[in-house]
């Protein structure tokens, strides 16, 4: 109820996704886990430099003035981020590497934010609004795209940055061997994928025993054709909120801060 309270007093926070194609922007509604107006989308510049990234985030936030207030505001970017500062830039200009990017974002927005890793994000909008709700103990989200995103949530609480996509699994970087852009690349059918994808969640499997591992990303929709074709003693569900999942993620971080 108190929170129910704060969110009411404050205004409904804002989720920012920033991804390679494209910067999305909503207002959520942290009772449902559902946008609260519909979402604004802007192609991501190019190049995605961090002060072009932030133009377009800005017209966003614009765009929902009513947030302009004391409503939190998330912002997920698809790299590492240790105390605002970005570490990695999967899909974005490499300006970004090593780059102080919350400071510079407040100072544009005129408001505080939190800013996040996208996989971080939706595993925490997947635990509390879509295919782990509930859920106790260790889950992973792991999202199979361009390369393999993971989020690893322990009794509701992140632990940010886990980057799993990367282990060393028979030599190679996991990513380069099972994400799903490898599959389309490589031309591979569902069952040959999946003996790829046997591979990464047993390692992973055998590393965390997690009790629950959800798969998002957009290859997700066809869950059916290769979830089923894994072996693993973990349960493996889709994830449920697809490409909503930055945006409400990156919400309920920021009005829980």
């Amino acid at each position: 109820m108190a929170k129910e309270a704060k969110q009411a007093k404050h205004g409904l926070p804002l989720g920012i996704d920033v991804g390679g194609s494209g910067i999305k922007g909503a207002p959520v509604d942290l009772s449902t886990g559902a946008f609260a107006a519909k979402r604004m989308r802007i192609d991501t510049p190019m190049p995605s430099t961090p002060e072009a990234v932030a133009a377009v985030i800005n017209q966003i936030v614009d765009h929902f003035e009513d947030v302009r207030g004391d409503s939190p505001i998330g912002v997920t970017i698809p790299g590492v981020v240790t105390h605002g500062m970005v570490r990695s830039a999967a899909n974005i200009d490499k300006s970004w590497l090593d780059f102080d990017a919350e400071p510079m974002l407040e100072e544009v927005l005129g408001h505080d934010i939190v800013l996040v890793n996208d996989a971080d994000a939706a595993g925490v909008a997947e635990l509390y609004y879509g295919a782990a709700k509930g859920q106790k103990g260790l889950v992973v989200l792991t999202t199979l795209g361009t390369g393999i995103g993971t989020a690893l949530i322990y009794d509701g609480v992140l632990i940010p940055n886990s980057e799993l996509g990367h282990l060393e699994i028979d030599g190679f970087d996991a990513e380069s061997r099972a994400a799903s852009s490898i599959k389309d690349k490589e031309g591979l059918s569902y069952p040959v994928w999946a003996e790829r994808l046997q591979r990464y969640y047993s390692h992973l499997e055998a590393l965390l025993w997690p009790d629950l591992i959800v798969v998002g990303g957009g290859v997700s929709k066809d869950a059916e054709k290769f979830l089923p074709l894994l072996k693993l003693k973990t349960p493996i569900v889709p994830a449920t909120l697809e490409n909503k999942a930055g945006i409400i993620g990156a919400a309920h971080l920021a009005a829980h801060k």
